[in-house]
């Protein structure tokens, strides 16, 4: 293997690729799709997160919260009128401080604080509202986490929004639709005109070859997959977390497109598989569309390793903790179906036998 003569084939696997009506169709479509989800669902051009205050005493957390421009902050006169305004959606969260709050959290005595939480509102804004307040908290006490917060949900109860329910398959298709597609149609396309033949009597591998079309597959996936997470704003407190598993599931697209270039014949056979078995691939996110779904028969699905660990970071305000098991079953699943591929490869000779 050549790391120059796999850079060479690189560029012009792009180069070809990017003149190629595939290659803007699978650029294109997630992020329309995102975009048209934003619009209709009215998050595109959403106001900043709402946060409601109800202060017992007097507070400087409440005067460096109003201070950020990233937070709307609104006060109120009693419980009552917050709940109210949380029910009614008037802010997304609502938060009670207790009497002499910040003498209690600059002491280190460990203070419980209610928050009542809409049940409609965004689980951005929910994550957002949560880390700008701790991190307030933090810059007021100079300690690590001395509040307890007792999270209530009013309202329409935990009514997940739709915007929410359709993020994992918008970055399903941003991740699988460049990583699968594109190696699997060059490949094919390759073979149609016998060139792969011809390329490797030269210098030039098998490997280099198929090495080249798996980067360029896994470079579109993971550039998709930062784009609509950007569009969406989703990308939290763990950004590099999120980065390594749209890296990882590029990979998982990329073996399994090279899988299905290797054995198709044409792209009419490819599309026809695509289109009978991409419910392998998207299953999971059609759970998180309709939650009735029992969460346990995402198990099942390779995929699931991928979206679950996503939908925790973005709208769950998880950590590496709570998605480390998942993480490691994604790398153990990538290097089972890189195992097949090498093995199909070396033994079926499907590209040169």
């Amino acid at each position: 293997m050549s790391l120059k003569r796999i850079l060479i084939l690189l560029g012009k696997e792009l180069i070809h690729s990017s003149k190629n009506f595939l290659f803007i169709w699978v650029v294109l479509a997630p992020i329309l799709i995102s975009l048209l989800v934003s619009l209709v669902f009215g998050t595109l051009f959403s106001e900043k997160p709402k946060l409601g205050v109800f202060d017992q005493g007097t507070s400087q957390i409440v005067e460096m919260l109003k201070k950020l421009d990233s937070l709307t902050v609104k006060k109120y006169e009693s419980v009552a009128g917050l709940k109210v305004a949380v029910e009614k959606g008037v802010v997304d969260l609502g938060m009670v401080l207790p009497p002499d709050f910040d003498n209690q959290v600059k002491t280190g005595v460990k203070t419980r604080v209610s928050v009542y939480v809409w049940g409609e509102s965004l689980a951005k804004n929910r994550i957002m509202v949560g880390i700008i307040i701790a991190s307030r908290v933090r810059e007021l006490s100079g300690l690590e986490n001395p509040v307890i917060v007792e999270s209530i949900t009013i309202g329409e109860g935990e009514a997940i929004p739709w915007n929410d329910r359709l993020f994992p398959l918008v970055v399903l298709m941003a991740v699988f639709l460049g990583g699968l597609f594109l190696p699997a149609s060059s490949i094919i396309g390759e073979k149609v005109k016998g060139t792969i033949q011809a390329i490797i009597v030269t210098p030039t591998s098998l490997i280099d070859v198929l090495f080249a079309k798996g980067l360029m597959g896994i470079l579109v996936s993971l550039l998709m997959g930062i784009i609509i997470l950007f569009l969406n704003q989703a990308f939290g407190a763990h950004p590099w977390l999120l980065i390594l598993l749209l890296f990882l599931g590029g990979i998982m697209a990329v073996i399994i497109g090279m899988i299905s270039g290797t054995f198709v014949k044409d792209f009419t056979t490819l599309f026809a598989i695509w289109k009978s078995c991409g419910i392998l691939l998207f299953f999971p996110a059609f759970m998180y569309m309709f939650p009735k779904i029992p969460a346990w028969l995402g198990w099942f699905f390779p995929t699931y390793y991928l979206i679950q660990p996503i939908v925790e970071l973005t709208q769950k305000g998880g950590g590496w903790l709570d998605i480390r098991t998942d993480v490691f079953f994604l790398i153990g699943i990538d290097l089972l179906i890189l195992g097949l591929l090498v093995f199909l490869i070396k033994v079926k000779k499907p590209i040169t036998g």
